[in-house]
């Protein structure tokens, strides 16, 4: 058996001088990838997100989160039905501009619920949420969900990690 050679590890205390090198260390923690969607008084918008997590089985609870500096923000503050997709390796493109435009949607094919909220298919799962609490979380809202209706497709999903995207087999 061969010893692997560990590279030191970096420490400090979080402050504003060492913002990015704590934002280095949450890229270390793998992540999947979720777009989410909400109607909008200026059309259908999105947001990719890896803060997602799932809450509750009963009742069905989800959590997100999203940064009040963010210029889409008002809109999922706003929001009170949204959908999150969980993205598919292969919604690399998806993702990319999405992160770029809010109102990506206006040029990408999209379906409305029954809320008016716009689902885009082909990602591995979607959950369709009424918002029932936002709690204030520093610079980031946490936003929880009920989830009204859910989606499920086996495939590979896409994934974040050091700041790059990338995915996982199984």
């Amino acid at each position: 058996m061969t010893m692997q050679t560990l590279s030191q590890p970096t420490v400090f205390s979080p402050d504003a001088n060492s913002s990015r090198q704590l934002r280095d260390a949450f890229g270390k923690f793998a992540t999947g990838v979720t777009m989410i969607t909400a109607p909008s008084a200026d059309g259908p918008v999105a947001i990719i997100a890896n803060s997602f997590s799932s809450v509750s089985l009963d009742p069905a609870l989800v959590l997100w989160s999203v940064d009040r500096g963010a210029r889409r923000f008002p809109y999922f503050e706003a929001a009170d039905h949204y959908a999150i997709h969980v993205l598919a390796a292969e919604q690399h493109d998806v993702c990319k501009l999405a992160a770029r435009d809010a109102h990506m949607l206006n040029d990408h094919m999209h379906h409305l619920n029954a809320d008016g909220v716009p689902l885009i298919d082909h990602c591995l799962a979607r959950f369709e949420c009424r918002r029932v609490a936002a709690h204030d979380a520093g610079d980031h809202v946490i936003i929880v969900g009920q989830v009204q209706r859910t989606e499920m497709r086996d495939g590979q999903p896409l994934t974040f990690f050091g700041g790059n995207f990338g995915s996982v087999t199984s």
